[in-house]
């Protein structure tokens, strides 16, 4: 009978950790993590809420810019090894959050844009712009 494959959540400071490599020490241990899971030793889950927190951290802490967040993060959450809990959307939301949108708004237009779903919200400029969006579909 095989081993079990131990599965763990991703926490925001791992990710950071590894995004910024500013601790070397935690940066190996992440590298260590990651090449186990490429391996199928173990499993590493990345749930949307940690990818919101991240890109709040490195904009808010680090002064990162956000193409710079984006791109980093698309090549992160684009690795078929590790399972990113509603990849797609995360995948797609990049643009908007680029343009300027935050990255909870910019999740929930991609929500919206792949399910044909509404959107409720009082701020004005997600709605025009979601509307506008589903026009163009």
């Amino acid at each position: 009978m095989g081993r079990k494959i131990i599965h763990y959540l991703l926490d925001t400071n791992v990710l950071v950790r590894y995004l910024v490599r500013d601790e070397e020490s935690q940066y190996q241990q992440i590298i260590n993590w990651l090449k186990d899971a490429e391996a199928g030793k173990i499993k590493i889950i990345i749930p949307p809420i940690v990818v919101a927190e991240t890109c709040f951290v490195l904009e808010s802490f680090y002064k990162k810019q956000r193409n710079e967040i984006s791109d980093s993060m698309v090549v992160f959450l684009s690795q078929r090894w590790i399972k990113v809990v509603e990849r797609n959307i995360l995948l797609s939301l990049w643009k908007d959050y680029k343009a300027g949108f935050h990255f909870v708004d910019s999740f929930l237009r991609a929500v919206s844009h792949q399910n044909s779903y509404r959107i409720l919200s009082f701020d004005k400029k997600l709605l025009r712009m979601n509307s506008e969006k589903l026009k163009n579909e």
